[in-house]
């Protein structure tokens, strides 16, 4: 199915046409019933039979354009169905006149939020997290999402939920590493790719996906106090890492230097007991404490 216009004229010119069929019926009746031996009249005259019988086509006429007039809403649309067929959409809002005897569906326009429910998924360390997103969404195709499929406001949700979790299990929650994706740390790349896919899922209901975003982002509850275990060591050993690593440029920067500038001349063994003072007062978490040689 695609959208397409539907036949649809100024509806004020309907509600003309339909005072004007009422008004020429009223004003026959009145007519017939100002007539004394109306009966009589009728049988010497055949033409009169014949006014009488335009009464009730004006008044048919007249309710046949009151079931083709419809009002539509700013941003919204009529679907307009004529005997299970489909014969196009009114987009414009205003009183419009248009085919008879035709059932009139309306599809909002309007921009939408679906908030997912907290989903329960294993991330692709197959570690249980909590997640859950709000998706911003509207209608672009009303005959879409009419006919192609059931309920569109229920296949958003479903759609989205779907995409959620399997989005969840293509990153770990967390990691150390600054060349790794995550949940926690690529907030923007994640709700792209969310976005990206949701437009791919809910394309055939004709809807466009404007925006998604993680609103909700944390361990499950039965391993979310492993898990801050877990975050507290290998926060630890990155530390201590980048220290180590500091700690062994500061120290050659230090020889180096002191040797360059010929304050001191060391060999192997004092080199490396100095290393070692250097070593141990750079990655001690405490305070070095200076001993003082003064000699035996």
């Amino acid at each position: 199915m695609k959208e397409k216009r539907a036949l649809a004229i100024n509806g004020y010119l309907g509600i003309i046409l339909i005072i004007i069929a009422l008004g020429y019926c009223f004003y026959q009746i009145y007519l017939a019933a100002s007539t004394p031996n109306l009966l009589n009249t009728f049988s010497s005259k055949s033409m009169d039979w014949l006014s009488l019988l335009r009464w009730p086509v004006f008044i048919a006429l007249a309710l046949l354009l009151l079931t083709s007039l419809t009002v539509v809403q700013p941003n919204q649309g009529k679907v307009i169905i004529f005997f299970g067929r489909y014969l196009g959409t009114i987009r414009k809002s205003g009183l419009f006149l248009t085919v008879p005897f035709t059932q009139k569906s309306v599809i909002s326009l309007r921009v939408r939020n679906f908030n997912s429910s907290t989903l329960k998924v294993n991330d692709i360390d197959g570690n249980p997290i909590e997640i859950a997103a709000v998706v911003v969404f509207r209608v672009i195709d009303t005959a879409k999402a009419a006919f192609d499929v059931e309920y569109y406001e229920d296949f958003v949700a479903v759609q989205s939920e779907a995409a959620i979790r399997h989005v969840a299990t293509q990153y770990p929650y967390d990691s150390f590493s600054d060349t790794d994706k995550t949940l926690r740390g690529n907030a923007e790349d994640v709700s792209r790719e969310l976005t990206e896919e949701l437009q791919a899922r809910l394309a055939v209901a004709g809807v466009e996906v404007m925006e998604s975003r993680l609103t909700h982002l944390a361990y499950a509850t039965e391993i979310a106090s492993a898990m801050l275990q877990r975050q507290q060591a290998k926060a630890i050993l990155s530390a201590r890492q980048t220290i180590v690593e500091g700690a062994v440029g500061m120290t050659c920067l230090a020889i180096e230097k002191l040797e360059k500038d010929g304050v001191l001349k060391l060999g192997d063994e004092h080199r490396l007991q100095l290393v070692n003072n250097l070593m141990v007062a750079i990655v001690s978490d405490r305070g070095a404490q200076p001993v003082l040689n003064t000699g035996s």
